[in-house]
């Protein structure tokens, strides 16, 4: 890592999708448009320069086991700087990070808590696992705890069902929600199937987490709601392999899985055609590798996403959904630069060339 008073950003600087500017400078860790005192002495990057990328669905202080220690929290932060992904909300940890804020050197969190789950209705060792009684305490709870987000778990496996099924009944979500909204939080939900998510969008949700079940029937609901979806497309893609483990025992839920993952592309190209936003998310930490942002937008793309607004979905529009700034006048100076056009190929995200993070140069 190389620190810097002053960097000079020279090229094209992506300050919005069609804002393109020549040049910018990092001074104290703030961006600046003025040619700063020093300017003559500082060092120069070149490029075509974003903001940094955000992972909208990732998990620090987690993986398949449940918490993790801080050294391995700092490794899963330091594989996403690397991708160039500066700011993460981190959809659900059961591990205190708070730490990493005291990190200059490593990304920004937004947090939503711990999860909130149905006993023994999801991943074990993950959430807070409680009854419906229970839960306006609790997400109360993780509302003071959070950034502005609390996670819920929407579905998951019914044993006695033997199928996705939804975790919460109307009264209490529309309660916990309403809570959360009082509080100052946002509320994201785990939803793979269709049958959780009229009353969750109903109940006032703000966004849903992959959002595989979407249909005809509610993506006009999401969309007359502006309710968000985070798709993890990269996370989908496992849906056979999961599939193929639970045959056995759970065939109805083997079948729905794979019908899901089926007809995933199509899902998610409906719902943007429809105006649902959409945002990028990997669902790093648990199961899935962290610093795979550049794949995930490819995989938007592959869906039938523009590349621009699939670029937008981890850069512009997505910071601007999280409440956090761009590359404006005094604005925090983490961005990252890559050697082409980003929006002309997306592909271009798997390999920036330079990374500034509160205006050091870290990769």
């Amino acid at each position: 890592m190389s620190d810097h008073a002053v960097v000079h950003v020279r090229g094209r600087v992506l300050a919005g999708p069609e804002d393109v500017r020549d040049e910018l400078w990092a001074v104290d860790g703030r961006i600046t448009y003025e040619r700063p005192p020093g300017a003559a002495d500082a060092v120069t990057v070149t490029g075509w320069a974003l903001p940094g990328l955000v992972d909208a669905h990732c998990h620090v202080g987690l993986d398949r086991h449940g918490p993790v220690d801080d050294q391995t929290s700092e490794k899963q932060a330091l594989t996403d700087r690397e991708a160039g992904v500066l700011l993460l909300r981190d959809a659900g940890s059961p591990s205190d990070t708070r730490w990493i804020d005291d990190r200059d050197d490593l990304p920004r969190i937004i947090r939503a808590g711990r999860h909130i789950a149905r006993t023994r209705r999801y991943i074990r060792n993950y959430a807070h696992e409680i009854e419906p009684g229970d839960l306006v305490a609790y997400v109360a709870r993780e509302a003071r705890r959070g950034d502005g987000w609390v996670k819920l778990v929407g579905d998951w496996i019914d044993r006695e069902v033997g199928d996705l099924s939804a975790c919460w009944p109307r009264g209490e979500v529309e309660a916990a929600i309403a809570e959360a909204h009082r509080l100052g939080a946002r509320v994201t939900a785990h939803c793979f199937a269709e049958d959780s998510l009229r009353d969750l969008v109903e109940a006032g949700i703000d966004c849903i987490e992959h959002a595989t079940g979407l249909t005809e029937d509610t993506i006009p609901l999401f969309a007359e709601r502006g309710v968000a979806i985070v798709p993890t497309l990269v996370n989908i893609a496992t849906f056979p392999h999961l599939a193929d483990g639970g045959e056995a025992k759970f065939p109805v839920w083997s079948a729905h899985m794979r019908r899901l993952h089926a007809r995933r592309y199509d899902t998610v190209r409906s719902a943007y055609d429809a105006g649902i936003p959409v945002f990028v998310g990997t669902d790093a930490g648990g199961s899935m590798a962290h610093g795979l942002v550049a794949a995930e937008v490819a995989e938007l793309v592959k869906a039938g996403i523009p590349p621009l607004d699939a670029l937008s979905a981890t850069a512009w529009h997505a910071r601007t959904w999280l409440g956090r700034p761009l590359l404006e006048e005094g604005a925090p100076a983490d961005l990252v630069v890559y050697e082409q056009d980003p929006r002309a190929d997306v592909r271009v995200l798997a390999a920036p060339s330079r990374i500034l993070l509160r205006g050091r140069i870290v990769g």
